[in-house]
């Protein structure tokens, strides 16, 4: 199996996660199950595409608020999940802070992030929250789990250490009965898979840079997931709603994914859902509900799952996108441009598995 080798600082956070890390024993693949799943293909990366990566990532660090928050617009100028997305689309090209051409954004988006921390743990930026926070916590937990170790400065290396140990926490302690999360940070009744994924990644990040995560929380999120799936394989958004959403099924398998769950009838049915939704050439984005959101976890979710539906779904993606891409360099999107450029540019650069989350 041949993989693309990771930055230098990219691979220490992997090999402290190694040895530091803790997982769960669900976690661990069965012997032998890992075979034959395909590590970096060559030539899935297109030209075309590398030069759409580039060229999105370009826009995008042009479009960093002073302050290195990314976003625009009046909900989501400055807003801590389009900052975290943004700061992931640049790991996700081997850029990390203080290294690399986009290295500087990488470190000014870390500083972004700490900024919005609160001594509770949440991490919010009012009055740029949108619609349900705790999206905002998930990814900006999940971008700092990311980037935990990396950072030169000693001070700001031991700042981040002790916002995620916070912002974890707080995720583990406003977990519902059912297992799942909802928008604001408390434990509220009705929890819903989209909110609950963020989570789940978050912890599983969080826990593969070395911060302790309780079995029970993960295994609560799991009989949760499972809840939401249907006979047909896809998810639901509630478990008292019916309906098997693209979007949401995508999120579904990689939930399970992140609580260590890879294999299994859920997974296999969940992935034939999934194959429903293959992009095709000339396809119309609205056959996908919440476009970037749910090919942002169906890209993962083929990944983690690997041939022959990877080698279908990402060339499928990857061609949608580059002929989606604007002059600019960016991609447009109802929830903002710097959105829709952070995740366009986090799917095509899946197959690079530089970012520690993304890896198999």
């Amino acid at each position: 199996m041949r993989r693309r080798v990771a930055p230098p600082a990219l691979l220490s956070a992997c090999l402290v996660a190694l040895l530091v890390g803790s997982a769960p024993a669900q976690s661990a693949r069965p012997a032998g199950k890992a075979r034959g799943r395909p590590g970096v293909t060559p030539g899935l990366v297109t030209p075309a595409a590398d030069r759409a990566i580039n060229s999105g990532l370009a826009w995008l660090a042009t479009r960093q608020h002073p302050d290195g928050s990314f976003g625009s617009g009046r909900s989501f100028r400055h807003n801590v999940a389009v900052t975290s997305l943004a700061g992931m689309a640049f790991l996700a090209g081997g850029h990390t802070p203080g290294r690399g051409r986009y290295g500087p954004q990488v470190t000014r988006a870390i500083d972004a992030v700490l900024e919005s921390a609160q001594p509770s743990g949440y991490i919010i930026r009012e009055p740029y929250v949108s619609h349900g926070p705790m999206y905002g916590h998930g990814f900006a937990t999940l971008f700092l789990a990311e980037v935990h170790g990396m950072d030169a400065r000693p001070e700001a290396r031991k700042r981040v250490r002790v916002v995620l140990k916070r912002a974890v926490d707080l995720i583990v302690r406003t977990q519902n009965k059912e297992g799942g999360w909802r928008y604001e940070p408390r434990p509220v009744r009705a929890a819903d898979l989209s909110v609950t994924v963020c989570q789940i990644m978050a912890l599983r990040a969080a826990r593969n840079s070395g911060i302790a995560v309780p079995r029970e929380t993960v295994d609560r999120c799991t009989a949760f997931v499972k809840r939401c799936q249907n006979a047909d394989g896809g998810f639901r958004y509630l478990p008292s709603r019916r309906e098997s959403l693209f979007a949401v099924s995508a999120a579904g398998l990689v939930a399970l994914a992140s609580a260590g769950v890879y294999e299994g009838p859920e997974v296999e049915k969940g992935v034939s859902f999934l194959m429903r939704f293959v992009p095709a050439r000339g396809d119309n984005p609205r056959r996908f509900d919440h476009f970037f959101y749910g090919h942002y976890y169906a890209v993962q979710a083929m990944w983690q799952a690997g041939d022959p539906g990877w080698q279908r779904w990402y060339p499928a993606i990857r061609d949608m996108l580059v002929a989606r891409q604007q002059q600019t360099g960016s991609w447009k999107d109802r929830v903002c441009n710097e959105y829709g450029t952070a995740m366009a540019c986090l799917v095509l650069q899946t197959p690079n598995s530089y970012l520690p989350i993304f890896q198999r």
